[in-house]
């Protein structure tokens, strides 16, 4: 395992192959501020918030690269996953295939302990504090542990609902 910054992790994410993004947790203190337009009904801010997301996704779809996500979300959603589910059609539309994964039916799946991004040939987790705050970004070669992410998003992939059948509860 290697420990990366921020700018490492970004350019390693977009460096034009496909990968899988699994997301574990149900709030994610980065996105405060667009949580908070979000409640203002701040379409602006919104929209600046989520255009640079929404443009890399179009970049990698109009180069035949897949960007899919899955979030795995507490049911009732939390303040913060209603507002995800109400603002991510900005980046489906551009070619993110996204899907919604209710908690109560990963039991018995075998899931990573953080979120992660799946590449070809490595995982990069992020991992969070108890204020869901990153505390770390880790960087793992190891192809045992590439399989079992992998694996484990095509587990989740598997028993979730795309975003335009989700129906938020």
């Amino acid at each position: 395992m290697e420990l990366i910054s921020a700018e490492q992790r970004t350019a390693l994410i977009w460096a034009g192959r496909p990968f899988l993004k699994l997301e574990l947790r149900d709030w994610y203190a980065i996105d405060d501020e667009l949580l908070d337009a979000w409640r203002n009904g701040d379409e602006e801010t919104v929209t600046k918030y989520l255009t640079p997301w929404r443009d890399r996704v179009a970049s990698e779809a109009a180069a035949g690269r897949r960007v899919r996500r899955v979030r795995v979300v507490s049911e009732p959603l939390s303040e913060y996953q209603r507002m995800l589910v109400d603002t991510s059609g900005f980046a489906v539309e551009a070619g993110e295939e996204l899907r919604w994964l209710p908690r109560r039916l990963t039991s018995n799946l075998p899931l990573p302990g953080n979120d992660c991004f799946v590449l070809d040939d490595f995982v990069v987790f992020n991992v969070l504090g108890g204020n869901a705050e990153r505390t770390e970004i880790q960087v793992h070669r190891d192809p045992e542990t590439v399989k079992f992410c992998r694996g484990a998003f095509e587990a989740a992939w598997d028993l979730a609902t795309p975003h335009g059948e989700y129906v938020a509860t």
